[in-house]
């Protein structure tokens, strides 16, 4: 149950949850959180430096970002290439019904595999687009096969796209680009 969907569930519950607690998203706290978004292993210190605070405000100010629920996870990115073996791919869903209740199942079902990294609801011609990692194409084949092959999840049509190379990977989101929602 480790998947990226109930992951994001969860975070869609913190944050409703947070709406309670909302912090004024300043400018120093606004480089708080693109600053630690690209470096999240930044020392209190450095990150103080940055922003032109004390140590100790910075220090409650990233505490009170915490507790608010602006900070969903921490994560280190790893270079697979030099530790396993592995194919990534981008499989794409779409259901014989597109109502809710199909889509609670197949939802619920894509969890319980840890390989579908994420899985995104998206429109056009698909219902889903999932990231996954497997060990090789005979794994991704048993996965689609798998989760396809489940006639109570109603998949009409699967499509896989094998990721031949990186040219560019996911750096964080492009907060100095984006209006921020208090402004």
């Amino acid at each position: 149950m480790g998947s990226k969907i109930k992951f994001l569930n969860q975070v869609r519950e913190v944050q409703l949850n947070n709406n309670k607690k909302r912090i004024k998203l300043d400018q120093i706290n606004k480089n708080i959180l693109s600053i630690t978004h690209q470096n999240a292993d930044i020392s209190n210190q450095d990150l103080a430096q940055r922003v032109g605070l004390s140590n100790s405000a910075c220090f409650q100010r990233v505490k009170a970002l915490k507790e608010a629920g602006y900070f969903v996870s921490f994560h280190t990115d790893l270079d697979l290439e030099r530790m396993v073996e592995h194919v990534l791919a981008y499989v794409e869903f779409t259901l014989e019904n597109n109502g809710p209740k199909s889509r609670n199942a197949f939802e619920a079902a894509i969890e319980d595999f840890p390989e579908f990294m994420d899985c995104l609801r998206v429109t056009g011609g698909v219902d889903y687009i999932s990231f996954t990692c497997c060990s090789n194409t005979q794994a991704l084949n048993a996965l689609v096969d798998e989760i396809s092959g489940n006639e109570m999840l109603g998949i009409k049509t699967v499509k896989t796209r094998i990721i031949l190379e990186r040219s560019k990977w996911y750096l964080g989101y492009p907060l100095h680009r984006l209006k921020w929602l208090d402004e």
